[in-house]
């Protein structure tokens, strides 16, 4: 079973340009904030960006145009939650994490690594990434908001 029908590939050819297009549209006219790496909200968004394409693309039950609908809500929501969360900081902490000191002066944190469930080898690994060798070469390191974490060395 390669395919049901001729109608069915062409109908995903067309919607899936078309809906490709729009969406590319969108995210451009919301700006870069909305693809950022940012917090847990913005991940969401991205994941939910790329499942609703798939369902417009793959389920005939869905019209292009309550696709587009969905995509536009879905950015729309993205924009209204960073348009709040720069005008309130409680807003912001409720959608946002605070970035988290890991290791200080050549010392893990081993709370703040349990806590933020860091291992030490993930540790260890950004900081070999960074230049450094042991974690006695850290200055201070960082998990940010995004999941990434930063390394000054001494």
């Amino acid at each position: 079973m390669f395919y049901q029908n001729p109608q069915g590939l062409v109908r995903t050819l067309i919607v899936g340009a078309l809906a490709y297009v729009a969406l590319v549209l969108f995210l451009r006219i919301s700006g870069k904030r909305t693809l950022a790496k940012l917090n847990a909200f913005d991940l969401v968004v991205t994941v939910a960006l790329g499942s609703t394409l798939s369902a417009i693309l793959l389920q005939e039950s869905i019209a292009l145009a309550e696709g587009l609908v969905a995509l536009a809500l879905l950015i729309a929501a993205q924009y209204l939650v960073t348009f709040l969360s720069i005008r309130s900081q409680r807003f912001a902490s409720l959608v946002r994490s605070e970035p988290a000191l890991l290791a200080k002066d050549g010392r893990a944190l081993e709370d703040a690594m349990k806590r933020e469930r860091i291992t030490h080898h993930e540790v260890l690994s950004a900081v070999r990434a960074n230049g450094g060798n042991d974690i006695s070469d850290v200055e201070f390191l960082i998990l940010e908001s995004d999941g990434t974490i930063s390394v000054r060395l001494k």
